[in-house]
């Protein structure tokens, strides 16, 4: 992604960033009495006492399905050049919306994109672009589609026939773990971007790779377990 696209999206993303994943996006600031979901704050901002009893950061307790993404997969190491792949394919297409639009459609996203296959999906046709573009179970924005369909081709090319090239590659920018003494207590805490993720976008992007904005790449960095956001108090907290 541009510099202009990255602003872009952005920008679009006001509309969407209540359900955003992570601390940064949570909108929460302060204590709340009740979210919408029935959960109750605690005493640090940006988590909650979820109607199971579980502490968790706040973004996870709105809706169920963020609840079982944020305690099943947000900030666990993800590894394999196909799963990463998916990551950053979604990522990309949540750039400017909100993540539960992505996370409801993801099932779907997988069906229509061959399980984020490299080989199938580098080898889809104009055709199929099109085919895409009528399909209301996904995002129907041409340029991401076919952004996927590019940075597949781009991760074939980086793997010279070699599984585990985008992993090595993504991972090379991954910080040190942080001390438990600089985790995250309240959403202001988090960044939107790093050094280290405008470091790996600007080397995807030198390899040809598209919608890949520092601020989607922070997101992939949490959403992968390159980085732990997770917010002091929060059970996943580790």
């Amino acid at each position: 992604m541009t510099g202009d696209e990255e602003a872009a999206v952005v920008a679009g993303a006001a509309s969407g960033a209540a359900d955003a994943p992570g601390p940064a996006a949570s909108g929460v600031a302060g204590a709340v009495a009740r979210t919408a979901a029935g959960s109750v704050a605690v005493a640090e901002p940006g988590i909650v006492r979820g109607d199971d009893g579980v502490v968790r950061c706040s973004w996870g307790a709105r809706d169920p399905d963020l609840r079982r993404y944020h305690d099943e997969e947000w900030g666990r190491p993800l590894h394999g050049d196909r799963l990463l792949f998916e990551k950053l394919s979604l990522e990309g297409f949540q750039a400017g919306l909100s993540w539960l639009t992505i996370l409801r459609r993801r099932p779907h996203f997988r069906a229509v994109f061959f399980d984020f296959d490299l080989e199938r999906v580098a080898a889809m046709s104009d055709d199929d672009v099109e085919r895409l573009m009528g399909d209301t179970g996904i995002i129907r924005n041409r340029a991401k589609i076919e952004a996927t369909r590019g940075n597949a081709r781009a991760t074939l090319e980086l793997q010279g026939g070699r599984d585990g090239a985008l992993d090595e590659l993504m991972w090379s920018f991954a910080p040190p773990p942080r001390a438990e003494a600089d985790r995250p207590r309240r959403p202001s805490d988090v960044p939107a971007t790093t050094p280290q993720s405008a470091a790996m976008s600007a080397e995807l992007r030198r390899r040809g790779f598209r919608f890949v904005g520092p601020t989607t790449m922070y997101a992939l960095m949490q959403s992968s377990g390159m980085v732990d956001d997770h917010q002091v108090g929060c059970f996943r907290a580790s």
